[in-house]
């Protein structure tokens, strides 16, 4: 079930709002995290079988501020008109292969020369 949270949390200044919505961009289950209300104290949280209590318990913990649960409803998506779902699709051409030819360069592969060096005396020091 999609559900919006509203949570008043006491949000001073900016550095306290970015934390406030990081702990809740972080907890399993939220979409969109968003600030509102005229002191920007509302924090609102829109996710699919958010835990309010246990989001709102965080936010006291790691904030050390005081913060309540305000609201907690239920998101209805918006249907699109039966209109719309219903019209025929006859303005569409038909699929012409030339018009959408995909164009892929392959290029010849370049030859690897390797050579292979033995030194017939070898000295212990590798860093030379």
């Amino acid at each position: 079930m999609k559900q919006k949270i509203i949570i008043r949390v006491q949000m001073t200044c900016e550095k306290c709002r970015i934390k406030a919505m990081k702990i809740a961009s972080n907890t399993n289950g939220v979409i969109s995290v968003a600030v509102e209300g005229s002191d920007k104290d509302h924090l609102v949280v829109i996710g699919q079988d958010v835990d309010s209590a246990n989001l709102t318990g965080s936010l006291r913990k790691k904030l050390s501020y005081g913060a309540a649960i305000l609201s907690v409803e239920e998101v209805k998506e918006k249907e699109k008109p039966a209109e719309e779902k219903e019209k025929p699709k006859e303005d569409k051409k038909p699929n012409n292969p030339e018009e959408h030819a995909l164009v892929f360069h392959q290029y010849p592969p370049v030859p690897m020369f390797c050579e292979v060096v033995y030194d017939p005396d070898p000295s212990f020091c590798s860093i030379m």
